[in-house]
């Protein structure tokens, strides 16, 4: 990256039980100057999760004061619970240089698109919703009703596929990290320029 240039927005969305997580880890633990948008949710931590690491972890309260604020550049309600992606920290960190990596859901990443047409997005596909459907049961975080409800979810969010730039399949889980990883350096090489589909269009002035 050249001194003064701004860095780039990646965001990179999937179905509940697609390995998501997993994928947004190893990809920060990989790529350097690439750092992660925490988000803020009011909802309860899953086992083995940390405040400010995984998410940022507010009450209902807190969160709709902040909306009322302006200071999120997206926020969404989800399963009953409310997730928001900060404005300052990306602001901040595009303006330091830096890429920010953000994992939000469908509808987020459309706001980011509009407020960030020269963000990245990238689609984690499951193999298949039966396969998903496994996974979600392995989990063994949600009870059935719950599972069927992100099953619905799922379904909806992958015909909004076509509005991503790249479609990973996580078929096999470090096939599609190294394929992540690929993208971001790929969209790294030609800085500076507009992208459709992944494909260099033409150079900003």
């Amino acid at each position: 990256m050249r001194k003064g240039e701004k860095g780039k927005i990646f965001v990179i969305s999937a179905p509940s039980g697609s390995g998501k997580t997993t994928i947004c880890k190893e990809a920060l633990k990989r790529v350097k100057n690439l750092v992660p948008s925490i988000s803020l949710t009011t909802r309860n931590p899953r086992r083995g999760e940390k405040d400010k690491k995984d998410y940022c972890y507010t009450t209902v309260e807190v969160f709709k004061k902040k909306i009322n604020n302006n200071e999120f550049l997206e926020w969404e309600e989800n399963f009953g619970n409310f997730y928001g992606t900060p404005r300052r920290f990306v602001s901040d960190k595009i303006k330091d240089g830096k890429d920010v990596l953000l994992s939000i859901d469908v509808k987020g990443a459309a706001n980011i698109k509009k407020r960030f047409p020269e963000s990245v997005l990238i689609f984690i596909k499951p193999p298949s919703i039966k396969e998903l459907l496994r996974r979600l049961k392995a989990r063994n975080t949600d009870c059935d009703e719950e599972i069927a409800r992100r099953i619905n979810i799922a379904k909806k969010e992958l015909k909004r596929m076509s509005m991503y730039d790249y479609v990973v399949v996580n078929k096999k889980l470090n096939d599609a990290i190294k394929e992540i990883i690929g993208i971001i350096t790929k969209e790294r090489e030609v800085r500076g320029g507009v992208y459709s589909r992944g494909k260099f269009t033409k150079k900003r002035k």
